[in-house]
């Protein structure tokens, strides 16, 4: 099943995931949706198989394997209905399986938000292999602190260059920044919004 938050008169449309603890109604992924739809772009978002039976139940469950996850999102893929140009993406785990599907013809580009470039803690399994390699265009919009992934360690990273690197201002996992910040949690979010409206129109 897909929610969609409609724009008007959209320039493309976004397929979006969920991570890995929160499912597509969270804050976050609400309040994401609706700031892309608000600056014209129409965002679907979709649970999980997971996900889905976890909220049914009432009972919290694992992410599934990830060649399970790439095929619910080629599922929720295939069941979106758009003339517009068609882009995927998501938060944390799920902008990983976006980040994996670039194959698909119908694909534009694809936007992570927190990407989980490593478990908290653990530098060194870092996931990157598929994002040192050519394919579709990737915008990783990133927390400046994110434990899985600071700046500082992103800067480092080999990155293919259709990969591009976005920092938000003092952000942690979830965009959030320290009440001393300069910034506010809704800026940061309206900011990522409108980054990732600039990475649609130099795709289309």
């Amino acid at each position: 099943m897909l929610l969609t938050n409609k724009a008007e008169q959209p320039v493309a449309s976004l397929l979006l995931a969920h991570g890995a603890g929160a499912g597509m109604n969270s804050d976050f992924m609400q309040q994401l949706a609706e700031q892309i739809a608000a600056c014209g772009v129409t965002v679907h978002r979709f649970n999980f198989s997971y996900m889905q039976r976890s909220e049914e139940e009432g009972k919290k469950r694992p992410p599934q394997p990830l060649p399970k996850l790439m095929n619910d999102f080629e599922a929720a893929l295939e069941s979106v209905d758009s003339q517009s140009p068609l882009f995927v993406g998501g938060k944390s785990m799920g902008g990983r399986v976006a980040s994996m599907l670039g194959d698909s013809e119908r694909i534009k580009g694809c936007l992570c938000y927190g990407y989980p470039f490593h478990p908290p803690g653990k530098p060194d399994k870092l996931r990157t292999a598929h994002l040192q390699e050519g394919g579709k265009p990737i915008l990783i919009l990133q927390g400046e602190r994110d434990p899985f992934g600071t700046r500082v360690e992103c800067e480092n990273f080999q990155l293919h260059p259709r990969v591009r690197l976005s920092f938000i201002d003092d952000g942690e996992h979830s965009f959030k920044p320290r009440k001393s910040a300069a910034t506010t949690l809704e800026q940061n979010m309206t900011n990522a919004a409108h980054r990732s409206l600039d990475f649609i129109k130099a795709c289309l």
